[in-house]
Formats: structure tokens, C-alpha cells, sequence
């Protein structure tokens, strides 16, 4: 059997298809490319943060059924949980597999019993790079913040077994891997299915040989605890690097969005991180943060407080995001949406302190001594590859570096 695949979304997804690739590889199944006309079968693992999301996996759906008409579609991912019936409909489409049903995928589909039925969480790690990889630890969410349909789309919050992961861990190591990021949807909620702890986790694979970096893909303010950022500055893999979603500003909106935190605490924990971790000679910390524009009820008032806000804690890097009404979210409601054009203006606004603030970033860096984990390709005659704080670094070609941590100045 021929099996073709396709991502749309998050990195967790990326982590997810690797692992069913991986699972029909072991069963004999010959992988073939993206939109094959050979393709038997063709996986599509879907987003569904936005509306565009959904729009954009019916199309990759119905493209995969142009290239491949007798293929047997396989739909999995957050628009397969929440519109199942939805996908049923496209043509092509065989299998529907929501989020308690991912671990059966390819026992159902290949028709071989169902080993995995019932498993509460699928672990999951990315491969197919030389450099890195994305281990799922976590998956699912209880905040059920107003504007997100995550715990509708990926369920409650629950984790893979420290054992589990650092089984994994250890397979990623053994393929030459040297770097490994933590996904998860809520990752810092690690622990809540197994009574484990994250900062546990932390320590058991800071341990493993052949592992030289960790990353944190994600984790909320709340979560990233004085003991951890503490642990972590103490001499550990884990990288100066820690994207931490922050969504607005403004301490109304915060409140209204049910989010667990507000802007003055979100800003201590940015500078005890700096304080911890930061020193003379050594990299300044990597922040990347996600906000969110055009909340049901942001005024430009309200705009204006995210926007002096986050240039007073001078992030790496924004994640902006317009907001998406989500059907069934308290805030797809909520009175006061706001006009996508008035949306689109504050995205740009914000792109342009992102590339400001970005800049600043690299060239308070600039001198410092790094350790660069460089990547595969050759483009024009060129390799880069990332920082420990997560700069690009650029240099000429040398195949002796590849997937090597080698000494450089920024």
C-alpha cells in the first residue's frame, strides 16, 4: 500500500503525522509523496484555529481526491473532532478520526486489531530532520479560555507517563537527533493525567546522553513556575528560549477572556526569568509571545495598552494572531466584535514592532559567543542554523557541521 501525507497546523500535528508515518512504514506500507497519483491512501492531519483553518483543509482535501480519485482519504486533527460530519460530506473522504479515536488510525485503516483502542493520549515525536525534533508530552486543555475551541477540539488535559516520554527521548537520541522541543497544547499542565510534575519531566530528560538541547515550544505564565525557571538556570539543557502566550494587554480583556493572569504578573515573570538566566557573557533570553488582536470588545484604547505593554517587556518575537470567531466559544457571543478591517490595521501595526523589537534582539547580541546546532540545507552555498537564544546564524556551506553544535559569534 501506497500512503501519502499531509499537515496543516501545529507543531503537535507535525509530531502526530511523523508518528503515524513512522506506524504504516513498520506494517510494509511504502510512503509516497504529498498528492501522488499513486497514493492508495493519503493522510491529512487538520487545523481548525480559524475559520480559514477549516477552509483551508476542505481544499487540501479536495485536491488530494483531483490528484488521487480512487486514494481513500484519511482525516484526522482538530477540524476532524469538531466537524466530522462536515468532512463526511467531501468526496473522497473514507475514515473520520476525532481526538479520542487517533490512536486506532492505522489499525482501523489497515484493518489489523486495534491495539492502541481506548488510549487515553497517543504519544508522538517528529522525525525526518537531522537536527531536531518535537516530542508531544501533553496534549488538551481545561482553561476554556472564551476564544479558543482547543478543549472542544483536543479534549482535557492529560499527559504521556515520564517513562513513555523518556523512552521516546531516547529513541530520538539514537537516531543522531541533538535537539528535542517539548510540544504540547498546554505544556506546562504536564502531569495532571499521571500525578508527575513538569519540572519531573525536566530533570529525567536533562539526564539523557546523545541529547544535547532542549526547547519549550509553549507554556503559559502561570505555569512556568519560580522553581523551574530557578532549575533550569542552573546549569541545564534547556535552552534560553521560551515562547510564553500572552493574547492581549489589557487587564479587562484578560479578565473577560477568562485568562489566569494579568499584565503585572505576566511582566514579573518575563524580568525573573532575565534575572535568573541572564549574566555578563552569556545569551539574553529568547521570548517569543502570541497575542491575539481584535478581541470582542478591544477598543483602540485597549489596543494601544497591548501595544505599550509589549514594548515595555521587549520580547525576541510576536506571534499575532486576528481573532476568529469560533462557534461555541462564550466570546463568538459576545457583544463588541470588532471589524476585520480595524483587525487587519492592528496586525500590521503590530508586525512592525515585531520586526523593530526583533532587531534590537540581534543586535544586543551581536559579539556574544554562541553554540549554533546546524541545519542540512544548502542553499546557494549556505548553511544556518539556531542559537541556543534562538538567533539565525548564516555561514558558508561545510558538510562536516551538519547537525553538529559548533562554536560561533553572533
Amino acid at each position: 500500500m501506497k500512503v501519502a501525507f499531509h499537515t496543516l497546523g501545529c507543531k503537535l500535528n507535525y509530531a502526530e503525522t511523523s508518528t503515524y508515518e513512522r506506524e504504516f512504514r513498520k506494517r510494509g506500507c511504502e510512503v509516497v509523496p504529498w498528492c501522488s497519483p499513486q497514493a492508495d491512501l493519503i493522510v491529512v492531519n487538520t487545523c481548525s484555529v480559524t475559520e480559514h483553518s477549516n477552509q483551508k483543509a476542505r481544499g487540501v482535501i479536495r485536491r488530494a481526491h483531483r490528484a488521487a480519485p480512487l486514494a481513500r482519504i484519511v482525516v484526522t486533527g482538530c477540524y476532524a473532532q469538531l466537524r466530522p460530519e462536515e468532512i463526511r460530506q467531501l468526496e473522497g473522504v473514507s475514515f473520520v478520526f476525532g481526538a479520542g479515536a487517533k490512536s486506532a488510525l492505522v489499525d482501523t485503516v489497515l484493518g489489523t486489531p486495534a491495539v492502541n483502542a481506548g488510549t487515553d493520549i497517543m504519544p508522538a515525536y517528529s522525525s525526518g530532520e537531522r537536527t531536531r525534533s518535537f516530542l508531544k508530552v501533553q496534549d488538551g486543555c481545561n482553561n476554556y479560555c472564551a476564544y479558543c475551541t482547543v478543549p472542544f477540539a483536543r479534549g482535557e488535559s492529560r499527559n504521556v507517563p515520564i517513562c513513555e516520554v523518556v523512552k521516546q527521548a531516547r529513541e530520538i537520541a539514537a537516531a543522531g537527533i541533538k535537539e528535542i522541543v517539548l510540544t504540547g497544547v498546554n505544556t506546562g499542565d504536564f502531569g495532571r493525567s499521571t500525578g508527575e510534575s513538569f519540572l519531573d519531566l525536566l530533570k529525567e530528560l536533562d539526564k539523557i546522553e546523545g541529547i544535547e538541547r532542549y526547547r519549550i515550544s509553549s507554556i503559559e505564565p502561570n505555569l512556568i513556575s519560580k522553581e523551574i525557571i530557578d532549575w533550569i538556570a542552573s546549569g541545564t539543557k534547556i535552552q534560553p528560549h521560551f515562547h510564553i502566550p500572552l493574547q492581549t494587554g489589557s487587564d479587562e480583556l484578560l479578565r473577560k477572556m477568562g485568562r489566569k493572569y494579568d499584565t503585572a504578573f505576566f511582566a514579573d515573570k518575563i524580568a525573573y526569568i532575565r534575572s535568573a538566566m541572564e549574566a555578563p557573557g552569556k545569551p539574553k533570553v529568547f521570548f517569543g509571545i502570541d497575542t491575539m488582536v481584535g478581541l470582542p470588545s478591544e477598543t483602540e484604547e485597549m489596543f494601544l495598552q497591548t501595544y505599550d505593554f509589549i514594548k515595555s517587556i521587549a520580547p525576541a518575537f510576536i506571534h499575532i494572531f486576528p481573532y476568529s470567531r469560533r462557534p461555541g466559544t462564550r466570546a463568538d457571543k459576545m457583544d463588541g466584535q470588532v471589524p476585520e478591517r480595524i483587525k487587519t490595521e492592528r496586525v500590521a501595526i503590530l508586525e512592525a514592532l515585531c520586526e523593530e523589537l526583533n532587531r534590537r534582539f540581534v543586535e544586543e547580541n551581536k559579539g556574544q559567543p554562541c553554540k549554533v546546532l546546524f541545519e542540512s540545507r544548502d542553499r546557494d552555498g549556505m548553511m544556518s542554523g539556531y542559537s541556543e537564544n534562538y538567533i539565525r546564524i548564516v555561514r558558508p556551506y561545510d558538510k562536516s557541521k551538519v547537525g553538529k553544535i559548533v562554536d560561533e559569534i553572533i
